[in-house]
Parts: structure tokens; sequence; C-alpha cells
């Protein structure tokens, strides 16, 4: 797949999913302790809305090499996101519950930038 051939990352599956995942740790970080506003809320929501702004971003760049490594940036933002995750579970900051449903999205978001880096490869 050439990055030509994708006419917006809006039609990316990738980026929506990221949009939706953005979405759900707005949420989630809500009822987080009001002394981690500039903490642990604040690090995981810059982690979660840096993963669909580098789709986007790379996306934008001129060249499919370029893509390929604003997604690598997405992925290291989804570990990142990942961890502070487990992190806020680990403090009771969030329930088993929402870990688990963050984590799901984070995996998905992750297989799913797997396979468009691997088809912009081929």
């Amino acid at each position: 797949m050439r990055i030509e051939k994708i006419k917006s990352y809006n039609d990316l599956i990738t980026w929506q999913k990221g949009i939706e995942l953005v979405k759900e740790v707005y949420k989630a970080t809500q009822s987080f302790p009001k002394e981690e506003i500039y903490g642990l809320t604040s690090q995981i929501r810059r982690s979660a809305v840096s993963i669909p702004s580098n789709i986007a971003e790379g996306h934008a760049r001129n060249t499919t090499g370029e893509f390929i490594q604003f997604l690598g940036i997405a992925k290291g933002s989804l570990a990142e996101l990942d961890t502070q995750i487990i992190i806020a579970a680990e403090l009771g900051f969030i329930s088993e519950q929402q870990k688990n449903l963050l984590r799901e999205k984070i995996t998905e978001i992750n297989r799913l930038t797997n396979g468009l880096i691997k088809s912009l490869r081929n």
C-alpha cells in the first residue's frame, strides 16, 4: 500500500480507534485525584492524544518512510500509555475493569498499526 493510496488519515481504522481511545482515556481520568492533574492525569492524556496525532502527522509527510517512522512513534506512545494505565490501576485510580478495557483497546490499535506498517513496507 502506497501512502498516496490513503486519501486521508481519517480513513485509517487505526486513527479512528485512536480517537476512540482518547475519549475513553479522558473519561477514565476524570475521577483521578485533583493533585494528579499535572502528574499522571496529564501524562496519560498526552500519551493517548499522541497516538492519533502521530498517525495523522505521519500521513501528512511526503514519504512512506516518514509515515512509517511516525507510526513507530505512535507505537511508542501506545507502550507508554499501557504502562501508565497499569500504574493508575496499581494506585487505585482506575478499576480493574477500566484497566482491562483500555489495555484491550491499546492492544487492538497496536495490532492495526503493525498491519499498516507491514502493508506500507510491501
